[in-house]
């Protein structure tokens, strides 16, 4: 193992064991570190302001947020170098992080919703899984790698609700409606059998009898919704967006929507259903004692 090499192998133990950072958080930061360093053929002692910026520069083709978490992460890198002793500074202090509008997220109309699901063919067993996985993304609001985690010892059917790992292993309890959880039997009734006995409790599998990816399970959001015929850029995600704005836009309280969610700050939330002035002007004075 070349030195490099070693100082991203320590970096990432660093974020795994001291940050306590989720799996896919330690990827995604690692990966952009090293990325970074072989672009630059450079040793991480000697990387400069300026080969940031040239580095950012020739990334010119990804979005400002992309840019600005690859800036994140190459912060956080030279950050634990500094604390280690092997850097007196962070060459990225000198950089701005680029400056990001408001995101407005795509969403997906009540009725997009619907083609959606009415396009898939339930005929195979496949097909009632995929069923059952939009039912569940867009019926409980969960990020891509909660619904391909989930496992059948968390569905509470009879009882109506979801007991759902988040970030940072954060459990949260989350109700689910009719329509979902007859999608859930339905696949569960037929579910094939587990390549092993690891798989038991796995909800979702593929067609070998293991867990199904997020890779796999955002292709078969993309493919349903162009058989639906859905021209919007969509993703799993844009089902959670869609989710959280209908609760809003028929009266939900947006704590309540933030606890289901799971956001830490319901700041996130404000911005994650992208309510416009109109509602929340309406809401305020429909409650406001002298409205």
């Amino acid at each position: 193992m070349d030195l490099t090499h070693k100082i991203i192998s320590d970096y990432s133990f660093y974020l795994k064991i001291e940050r306590a950072m989720s799996p896919n958080t330690v990827e995604a930061y690692t990966s952009d570190v090293e990325s970074f360093l072989s672009s630059s053929g450079l040793e991480p002692s000697q990387v400069t302001s300026g080969d940031i910026l040239d580095y950012l520069a020739s990334c010119e083709s990804l979005s400002k947020r992309s840019q600005s978490r690859l800036l994140s992460s190459l912060r956080s890198f030279f950050d634990w170098l500094v604390l280690e002793g092997d850097r007196k500074d962070n060459p990225c202090d000198a950089v701005d992080s680029p400056k990001l509008g408001r995101y407005l997220p795509e969403v997906l109309s009540v009725e997009e919703v619907s083609a959606i699901m009415d396009s898939v063919d339930v005929s195979t067993w496949n097909g009632k899984r995929d069923r059952a996985i939009l039912e569940v993304l867009y019926g409980c609001g969960l990020r891509v790698s909660e619904a391909a985690g989930l496992k059948i010892s968390e569905l509470f059917l009879d009882e109506g609700f979801v007991r759902v790992v988040g970030k940072g292993d954060k459990e949260r309890i989350v109700p689910i409606g009719e329509m979902a959880v007859a999608a859930l039997r339905n696949y569960l009734a037929a579910r094939p059998e587990p390549a092993s006995r690891q798989y038991d409790d796995i909800l979702f599998l593929n067609k070998f009898g293991k867990g199904i990816s997020r890779v796999s399970l955002f292709n078969m959001v993309k493919k349903q919704a162009m058989v639906a015929g859905i021209a919007k850029e969509i993703s799993p995600h844009t089902f959670r967006h869609s989710f959280a704005t209908h609760l809003i836009e028929n009266g939900a309280d947006l704590r309540v929507v933030q606890e289901m969610l799971g956001h830490e700050s319901i700041l996130t939330t404000e911005i994650y259903t992208h309510i416009d002035s109109s509602t929340w002007q309406r809401a305020v004075l429909e409650h406001h004692p002298r409205g």
